[in-house]
């Protein structure tokens, strides 16, 4: 039998009936290339994945370049302010057309200038003109299937998922009243760790590790013992982190905030990779794609109630927030040396309220490749 197939078989149960006492997926699960690549064909080229937040690029003309999977992408709001997700990739021989991020009235490939509006239109092709049959109209960037949910921007790269926002109506109740639609994006960056991306996942949804992995950053407002499950589906997961009654009210939060969220954060995921915290004075979000069995491209960023980037509490919450990520990819990316042991054998999960949203992760992997 081949490692994938026994994967596979390790995820079929989570896809009818799970075990009442769960236990961890085998380690192939995040070390195997094979098992991987399947992944990228059957998950991530068929399913909804973020890309950022439409904060990004506010004006007309900003944009900012990703890959996916192998495919560069072009993120960049028209100057009609429609947010898309075009191919990065010319239409003549293949280069891409833009790098980086910024403002750009024309997207000109640097190898032959053909160049392209926002809309991915193409306006110039010096000396085409004269080939028979060349027809601009036939010639703009491939656009992608393209979806803004609570201002983030999913792409869904075979055009073929079924729209996002109904699948994730069971959520609203417990994100909506953060007033997330008008928090401002203040801080944006990229980084790469040396896990596999399921690691990284797992490890921003389950409350398990935050007493022990955070004794100084997160444990004094958001200790192990006060998370509580919010019930998943195969689409999401999600959970609260309920702040220590020395915790101060975190500010500044929207005056429609209601009580009952301003001791809580919202933690949640939208499969395959996109995990969110919503606290009542900012959104922290990480935009996950795997580049290999062992490293994971994140970008990640935060958006607040604030007046401005320049607002004084912005500083200190993302000062927290790369203090509590260094101690995570610390903890990873010697978690996957362990899993590369042969002497690994995975052990019983936690409860429910600690590491039940692992157990939604595995419901909706073995929910995809059911049929492989």
């Amino acid at each position: 039998m081949s490692t994938v197939q026994t994967i596979l078989e390790a995820l079929e149960p989570f896809a009818t009936a799970p075990p009442a006492v769960p236990r961890a997926m085998p380690a192939p699960f995040y070390t195997d290339a094979d098992f991987l690549t399947l992944e990228e064909e059957a998950v991530f080229r068929k399913e909804w994945v973020c890309l950022g937040h439409a904060g990004e690029i506010p004006k007309p003309g900003d944009y900012f370049t990703t890959d996916l999977v192998g495919e560069p992408l072009l993120v960049v709001r028209g100057r009609d302010g429609a947010v898309r997700v075009l191919s990065n990739v010319c239409r003549h021989r293949g280069n891409v057309v833009a790098e980086g991020k910024g403002n750009a009235r024309l997207f000109s490939c640097a190898y032959h200038a053909w160049s392209y509006k926002d809309d991915g239109g193409l306006v110039a092709a010096p000396l085409m003109d004269k080939v028979p049959g060349f027809d601009k109209a036939d010639c703009g960037l491939i656009p992608f299937r393209t979806e803004l949910w609570q201002n983030f921007v999913f792409v869904n790269l075979d055009g073929k998922a079924a729209p996002l926002a109904p699948r994730l109506e069971g959520l609203l109740p417990h994100i909506d009243p953060f007033q997330h639609q008008d928090r401002i994006s203040v801080f944006v960056t990229d980084d790469v760790w040396a896990t596999n991306w399921k690691c990284l996942v797992e490890n921003f949804m389950e409350g398990y590790h935050l007493t022990p992995t955070h004794p100084r950053t997160l444990h004094p407002i958001t200790p192990t013992s006060l998370c509580r499950k919010i019930p998943g589906t195969v689409d999401y997961t999600a959970y609260e982190s309920h702040y220590s009654p020395d915790t101060p009210e975190r500010t500044p939060y929207h005056p429609r905030l209601p009580e009952t969220h301003r001791r809580h954060s919202t933690l949640f995921c939208v499969f395959p990779s996109f995990v969110v915290s919503y606290a009542s004075h900012f959104t922290l979000y990480l935009c996950l794609r795997p580049k290999g069995v062992g490293e994971v491209a994140i970008h990640w960023g935060v958006a607040g109630y604030v007046d401005s980037v320049d607002a004084p509490e912005v500083a200190p919450y993302v000062a927290l927030c790369n203090a509590f990520n260094a101690e995570d990819k610390a903890k990873l990316e010697t978690l996957i040396k362990g899993l590369r042991s042969r002497a690994y054998v995975p052990g019983l999960l936690a409860p429910d309220d600690l590491e039940g949203t692992i157990v939604d992760f595995y419901r909706f992997m073995a929910d995809r490749l059911a049929d492989i």
